[in-house]
């Protein structure tokens, strides 16, 4: 079957896609965008998250087929949809660097895409609020600290008023 999907504001297709094929498939054998990693393959690791029609999922859970017609952004995307140059940072992603929260990277993206849709939603979180928007991602290598102190830090950065694509 073809699928015809938005990603990351372009519109693209895939030919030949199986039934049985995940979206995280797609994006990363088809369509060349390695940023969403593939860790469990069961949607508990967060690893793979990616916004789809603005819902933050677990790409390794959705069908390819049930993106037809629907908008996806990744990893890969988060700066153009801010408006930013390609290759710039989000405030998410340097505030990531900044904060040393990026370690191995493997769960990285899937925290990035989470951590930027809270903030989409909610410019000024509590603790509370950081670790329930996060809770569907693990970390083997940080203690989640310096992920807390990440977002933390983008929040303060960017601002309660500030306008976030």
């Amino acid at each position: 079957m073809r699928v015809n999907l938005t990603v990351n504001g372009r519109a693209l297709h895939a030919d030949d896609v199986w039934e049985g094929e995940s979206l995280l498939y797609l994006l990363r054998e088809r369509l060349g965008l390695p940023g969403s990693k593939n860790a469990c393959e069961q949607g508990e690791c967060g690893s793979c998250t990616v916004r789809l029609d603005g819902v933050p999922v677990c790409a390794c859970l959705v069908a390819a087929g049930q993106a037809e017609g629907r908008d996806v952004v990744t990893v890969e995307g988060l700066a153009g949809r801010a408006g930013l140059p390609e290759g710039a940072l989000t405030p998410v992603q340097q505030a990531f660097a900044d904060a040393g929260a990026v370690q191995c990277g493997f769960c990285t993206p899937g925290l990035i895409v989470a951590a930027d849709d809270l903030l989409r939603r909610d410019p000024d979180p509590s603790d509370a609020d950081i670790r329930e928007a996060l809770a569907g991602n693990l970390c083997r290598c940080t203690g989640y600290e310096k992920i807390l102190d990440a977002v933390r830090l983008a929040a303060a950065r960017t601002g309660p008023g500030e306008d976030r694509p």
